[in-house]
C-alpha cells in the first residue's frame, strides 16, 4: 500500500541513518560546476523571488556550484496554459530552430485573432519574438526543470490537468538528459492564522499519493509542499503560511518552499543552511515598499530556532514523499 500516515512516515525517517540521505559533502563537489535550472510556473514561483532564494541556498550549501536560473512566469496560469503559450520552447532551447519558434508565434497570433482580449497570448507572442531574436546566443541545456502546479492537481490521479501536462514537459526535459522536479503548491491548505487544532491530514495524503504516482510515472523528484505545510502545521501551529490580505504564500511558506526545492533539486539536506531571511516583491497597498501585504516588514528574518525548524520540516516532508513512493 502506498498510503501511510504522515506520523508513520516520519517515524520511518527517524530510524534511517541521516548519512543515507545527505547530499555529498562540499569537498566532493566538482569545482566550478554550473547547474542550469529552469522554473516554469506562476506567482507561486515569482513571489519572494523564489528562484533567487534557491540559487542562494544552492551556492551556499554546495560550494563550487554556480546555479544559473531562468523563470518562465505567467500569472495565475497552469502547465496546460504554459503548453498553449509555447513555454516548452524554453525547455528545448538547446536544439530549438528558428522555424519552430516562428510556428509557435504563428499559432499564438491565431489565438489572438480569435480572442483579442487574451493578454497571455499577447505576452507570449512578445516573449517568443524575443526568443527568436536571441535564441542562437541563449541556447541552454537544462540540468533541472521545475514544473509548478497550481490548483490543477487537486482532483488527483491521471484526470488532473497537472498529471496530463507534466509528462509532456518531462519528455522534453529527459530528452536532453535533464532532471524534472514537480513543485506541488498547496494554496488551499495554507493557514493565515495560528492553528488551535490539528489539521486534516486525509485530503493532503490523498493528493500526495497522486503526486507520488505521477512522479514515479515520469521519473521526477518532488517538492511536496502539501506534506511540508501539513507537518509545519502539526509541529509549529503558531506559524502562519499565507498572508491575511493576500492569498499567496507568505515569507514562512516561501522559506519552507525554497528549502524543499533545494532538497529536491540536489537530493541534499537543507539543514544548517545559514540563509535566514525572505523578502517579498509585493508591498502594502502598492505604496510602502518596506511593508508586505499584511502591513508587516516586507523582509522577514527568521530566528535561529525558526530557521532550524523550517529547514528540518522541509527535509522531513521531502523524505516523507520519498518513503511514500517506496510503498
Amino acid at each position: 500500500m502506498r498510503r501511510l500516515s504522515l506520523c508513520v512516515l516520519l517515524v520511518l525517517l527517524a530510524i534511517v541513518s541521516p548519512r543515507q540521505f545527505h547530499g555529498a559533502e562540499p569537498s566532493t563537489q566538482q569545482a566550478a560546476k554550473t547547474l542550469n535550472v529552469l522554473f516554469i510556473g506562476n506567482s507561486y514561483t515569482a513571489r519572494h523571488n523564489m528562484a533567487d532564494v534557491v540559487k542562494a541556498m544552492v551556492e551556499e550549501g554546495q560550494p563550487g556550484v554556480k546555479l544559473e536560473a531562468k523563470t518562465v512566469i505567467y500569472g495565475g496560469r497552469r502547465l496546460a496554459d504554459h503548453w498553449r503559450l509555447g513555454s516548452q520552447n524554453f525547455i528545448r532551447s538547446s536544439t530549438l530552430t528558428a522555424d519552430q519558434i516562428k510556428a509557435t508565434i504563428k499559432d499564438l497570433e491565431v489565438q489572438l485573432r480569435q480572442d483579442p482580449r487574451d493578454k497571455y497570448a499577447k505576452y507570449a507572442v512578445e516573449r517568443q519574438r524575443k526568443l527568436l531574436n536571441d535564441y542562437e546566443t541563449t541556447r541552454t541545456r537544462w540540468d533541472v526543470v521545475v514544473l509548478q502546479s497550481y490548483r490543477d492537481d487537486v482532483e488527483g490521479g491521471p484526470s488532473s490537468l497537472y498529471a496530463q501536462y507534466a509528462p509532456k514537459f518531462a519528455e522534453l526535459v529527459h530528452a536532453q538528459g535533464g532532471k524534472v522536479v514537480l513543485y506541488e503548491t498547496t494554496p488551499t491548505t495554507q493557514n493565515d492564522k495560528p492553528l488551535t487544532g490539528m489539521p486534516d491530514a486525509e485530503p493532503v495524503l490523498e493528493k500526495a499519493e497522486a503526486i507520488a504516482a505521477l512522479a514515479d510515472k515520469i521519473d521526477a523528484e518532488v517538492a511536496p509542499m502539501s506534506l511540508v505545510a501539513l507537518e509545519c502545521q502539526r509541529q509549529r501551529p503558531d506559524l502562519t503560511l499565507r498572508f491575511v490580505n493576500d492569498a499567496h504564500l507568505n515569507q514562512t511558506m516561501a522559506y519552507l518552499t525554497a528549502c524543499t526545492l533545494y532538497a529536491a533539486i540536489l537530493d541534499a539536506d537543507p539543514r544548517r543552511l545559514k540563509l535566514d531571511s525572505i523578502t517579498d516583491i509585493r508591498y502594502w497597498q502598492n505604496k510602502d515598499r518596506t511593508k508586505d501585504r499584511d502591513n508587516l516588514p516586507i523582509k522577514k528574518v527568521f530566528s535561529d530556532q525558526d530557521r532550524a525548524d523550517l529547514q528540518r520540516i522541509a527535509w522531513e516532508g521531502y523524505q516523507a514523499m520519498k518513503q511514500m513512493r517506496k510503498q
